[in-house]
Parts: structure tokens; sequence; C-alpha cells
């Protein structure tokens, strides 16, 4: 192939990769080695045998597969099979892997290491997993979501969105919010971690969203630039309230709660356990309890719906590793019962799953490692609502095209 034949791992793994990226992506894209991540390189703990990869990848029906996209396993030779009419392109890659995760891309299966590569347009139609059941398969929106609703059905749309700083979105990472208003045509936005100021409210409401003039905000003031949530409604509200009750869980500004004539709606920013699980014992034992308890006292007058960030995967499909993500924030045993206990069998249903019930969809990814890109990520945010209304859901759904933040909004139509 012309490549040297001497010299360290490190420098015959990028000269060969480079002869590859040069062979099959060509004048079409960027080369393979700025496109592979540390993470692919092989550990040297392992065998530095090298293994071939034969693959024929559907250009017409496997979304992902383009010539630009290479598939990696370990000690294994696969081959999908495509219909003769459809072009086919055949990828032979020299490339150690001592990782390997299932990919399913519209039922076209094969082995790949961690560093698969998704440069798609859709990335999160292709399943990455890695216990993958039988019966599951990636979230794809465009054809997944319902019907729209006739013009003459009553109903109210509900965007929620984990922002990660609500000015760095509006100001830094060029995204409007008057397109998604435009795009989605929702009622109500609920916002999670604005980290904004009760000082910046004002220029904040302002200069927002035109047409939504009933906004409700709540700032951390124990921590400044921290947490934070909202709701923004053209739909004027009965009442409004703040946290929870609670002035030990309330200082964060993580709960707005809102009535209407049929329902309670509120959004929340449930704490992360953090690096170490160091709020772990507060977050299960003491916020958690409190939450639940208070979303059924509210019940007893009309129902509700819980939206937010909630920070747990709740099960195994709703994160890409379960394995080896068992003790970290957000999915630990202690978090997913609390889960269980506090709001499920508490008669609250996740509208996602129950829409969804072997559905791959998730609405974070963690902005290291390209996790977006590879969709690697996590089902943290949830619309949860009270049994007695689950039936008048007429979708509850993810838009994980909006990538402006590190959570993707998702959507809930409640017919009235």
């Amino acid at each position: 192939m012309g490549v040297a034949a001497r010299g360290n791992k490190k420098d015959l793994v990028s000269a060969l990769m480079e002869s590859l990226g040069e062979e099959v992506i060509g004048k079409e894209g960027a080369s393979t080695i700025e496109q592979i991540g540390p993470s692919e390189v092989p550990s040297k703990r392992k065998s530095a045998s090298s293994v071939v990869v034969e693959q024929k990848l559907e250009t017409s029906e496997v979304i992902s597969a383009t010539p630009s996209k290479r598939s990696r396993t370990k000690q294994k030779s696969i081959k999908g099979t495509t219909p003769e009419e459809n072009p086919v392109t055949t990828v032979k890659i020299n490339k150690t892997s001592h990782k390997k995760e299932t990919v399913v891309a519209n039922g076209a299966i094969a082995k790949a290491g961690l560093g698969l590569n998704v440069d798609g347009a859709e990335p999160w139609t292709v399943l990455v997993h890695k216990k993958p059941q039988a019966e599951w398969i990636p979230y794809n929106p465009k054809v997944m979501r319902p019907p729209p609703l006739s013009k003459d059905t009553r109903a109210l749309k509900i965007l929620s969105w984990n922002v990660n700083g609500l000015k760095a979105l509006v100001k830094n990472r060029g995204f409007s919010v008057h397109e998604l208003a435009q795009r989605e045509d929702f009622d109500v936005l609920c916002l999670q971690e604005t980290k904004i100021q009760e000082k910046d409210v004002d220029v904040i409401k302002e200069s927002l969203l035109e047409g939504y003039t009933n906004s409700f905000w709540t700032c951390s003031v124990s921590k400044l630039g921290y947490s934070g949530t909202a709701i923004i409604s053209r739909v004027k509200p009965l009442s409004i309230k703040y946290g929870l009750g609670v002035p030990d869980h309330d200082t964060e500004g993580r709960i707005v709660t809102v009535e209407f004539d049929d329902f309670y709606l509120l959004t929340a920013y449930v704490p992360n356990s953090g690096d170490g699980l160091k709020r772990l014992t507060y977050r299960v034992t003491e916020w958690d309890p409190c939450l639940g308890n208070y979303m059924k006292e509210l019940e007893k007058s009309k129902p509700v719906i819980l939206t937010g960030d909630l920070n747990c995967a709740h099960q195994e499909i709703d994160i890409h590793d379960p394995a080896g993500n068992s003790r970290s924030a957000g999915f630990t045993k202690e978090e997913r019962k609390s889960f269980e206990t506090n709001f499920l069998s508490k008669g609250f249903v996740d509208t996602f799953r129950k829409q969804h019930p072997d559905v791959v969809g998730y609405s974070y990814w963690g902005y290291r490692h390209n996790c977006r890109k590879t969709n690697r990520g996590w089902r943290l945010d949830y619309f949860l609502v009270s049994e007695s209304i689950a039936e008048r859901v007429h979708d509850s759904y993810i838009l994980p095209d909006v990538s402006a933040s590190d959570h993707s909004p998702l959507g809930l139509i409640l017919k009235l």
C-alpha cells in the first residue's frame, strides 16, 4: 500500500489510517485521521493483530451508509445484503478495535468500534447500544410521529428544553428561539438550566419571544449563574408557584408550576447527583420524594404534567452504555429506583415510552468524544402526566435535529 513498515505504533496507525482515508474518502470529505478520536487508538493492553472488515452499505436505505462511513469489528467479517438495484460501496479496513457496539440502521446490523463516525445529517436514526434487544429500533421522528390533528381539534402544544445557559444559547450558538417558535408553533415553552440571574430576567423577557406575553422565571440565589427554570406561554395561567415550598430545596431555582384550566404544568431541573455522586443521597432521599409528594398533592384538584431534565435514564433502553455507566450520575440503581418509586409507581406516565415502548431515542449527548454525531446518548428529559390524561396525549416526541444545547427539545401535544 506504500505505507512505511517501520516506526512506533502510533505513527504506523496514523500512516495507515491516513492512507485509507485518502483511498476511501477522496475529494468528498475530510481525511480519516481527522475523524478518528483518541478512544479509537488500539489499547496497548490488547493484541496488535489486524483484522479485515468487509461491509456492503446501502446508499439508498441506510441513512448513515455513504462511501465515507466505515464500521469496525473485532475478529469478525460481516456482510450486509442489499437489493440488486441499489448502488453498493465495499470498504475494506485494517483496524484493531478493543471495544464493540451493535449499530442498527433501519434494520441493517453491523459490529462497530466505539469510534464509529456517523457524519450523516440524521445520526439519531442509527442505534448505538452496548446491550441491544432484538425488538429495539432507533428513533426517527420523520416516520414515528402521528399525523397532525385536524384544525378543529382543541389541543395544546408544550415544548421543553434544557438550554444549558440561555444567554449563551441566544448569543453564541447561532440559534434563534424565534425560529423554533415559527417551526413548532408551540403554546408553551418550558426551560431548564437557564443559568441567568434575577437582574437579567427583564432584559431576557423583552428580547426572547414576541406573542408569548406570559413568562415566569425562577433563578438560583444560593449559587449565581447556576440552574434556573422558566415557563413562557401565550396562554395566561390561572396561578403560578415557584419552588416546592421547602426552603432547603428552593434556593436553586429548580421548579416553576403554572395552573391552567385542565391541568397543572411543572417545569423541573432535578439536581444532578454530581461528580463522585456527592448529592446522590440528597437526591433520592429528599428531593425526589418531595417532588413526587408535591405532584400528588396538586393532583387532588386536577391532573399534573411534569416536564424537564429529570436527570435519570430510567431503563437500559434509555442509555447507550448501561454497564459502563452503572455508577454514573443519572443511571445509578438508586436513582432509577427512586424514579420508579416517586413518579411512575405513583401513577405518572412516561409519555414517550408509552408511545414508543421499543424505541431508543435520546435527548442528551455529552459534548466530549463527538457523542451527538455517534448517537451515544441518554434520555434524561421527560413529559410525565397523570394517568387520567395519558390517553389524551396525541404525541410525545424529541427534536434531535435541534443541537444548540447538549440536550434536544422535546414536545407534547395534548388534546383538550
